[in-house]
């Protein structure tokens, strides 16, 4: 059974928070109301760096229809196995995804959980408003929260598994989040991640950064998996998109972008590593 994560913190002073109504309330008489897409705003202006921070309304776009296609299913689907491992039994269990996007991992977590009928309270968190706001409109199940990974509005050891796919980790809140005994999952893009698109768009290709090997404070790496699997991509369209959702599109040169925008199909390597921390007690 999947149901709303509940165990909300006030951004501003800490707070628990309570849901009243339309709103949620904490102690001290904050108050942050329910949008009508069913997401809830807990990013105070003083937490921005900018006006709208995030993802764009045409990056998160682009990503929905990229994603929905089902080329990234792989990675979706090792993730999904890696949360639901060796949950916690005999009480529900909470999942928090850290840079949720549009939702799509999300998403595909709690149909395999429920599938499995595994009992999961889900948050998904972004601090792109215009990526909450499409991952509410899709699925009424999650909690879904505008915020950010520097002050993350979750009470203090209250999740078992905690997603960072692609993101910006934020290792202190992490631990601060985590249950003792909860995991980290953290997914990165490996060497040859979009290699054939990353010949095409740049000159020459940089050399590969060393893996970092270092470990968290206040977690243990239990393991790393990687996630290999070739793609096609089958029309111009689903080409642009994959681009539009990516840094790529902004460090790409114009002759890289016009060689892309010609291209009406593209065969390409998925290749992104899995790691598993362990917060420690």
């Amino acid at each position: 059974m999947i149901t709303s994560f509940q165990a909300l913190a006030c951004p501003l002073d800490g707070g628990p928070l309570r849901r009243d109504g339309a709103s949620w309330r904490c102690g001290a008489g904050h108050s942050f109301d329910l949008a009508s897409q069913g997401y809830i705003h807990l990013l105070p202006v003083q937490q921005k760096r900018s006006r709208d921070p995030g993802d764009s309304k045409e990056m998160v776009a682009a990503r929905r229809r990229y994603l929905e296609s089902g080329v990234y299913r792989p990675i979706a689907d090792a993730v999904s196995r890696a949360v639901l491992a060796d949950l916690p039994a005999g009480r529900q269990a909470a999942c928090l995804d850290a840079g949720c996007g549009e939702g799509y991992y999300l998403r595909e977590l709690a149909a395999a959980a429920d599938a499995g009928g595994v009992d999961l309270a889900v948050l998904g968190l972004d601090i792109s408003k215009w990526a909450v706001q499409a991952a509410a409109k899709r699925d009424k199940q999650a909690a879904w929260v505008v915020g950010s990974n520097a002050n993350l509005p979750v009470l203090a050891g209250t999740v078992d598994r905690l997603l960072s796919l692609f993101g910006f980790p934020v290792y202190g809140e992490f631990a601060r989040v985590l249950r003792a005994g909860g995991e980290l999952l953290q997914v990165d893009a490996g060497p040859d991640h979009l290699r054939e698109l990353r010949e095409i768009i740049y000159p020459t290709l940089k050399a590969p950064r060393q893996s970092d090997e270092r470990v968290p404070e206040g977690f243990r790496r239990i393991g790393v998996d990687t996630v290999r699997a070739a793609i096609r991509l089958d029309s111009a369209a689903q080409i642009a998109d994959l681009l539009t959702m990516t840094p790529h599109l902004y460090r790409a040169t114009a002759e890289g972008r016009a060689r892309a925008a010609a291209l009406e199909s593209l065969d390409l390597t998925v290749d992104v590593s899995l790691t598993r921390f362990v917060r420690e007690g």
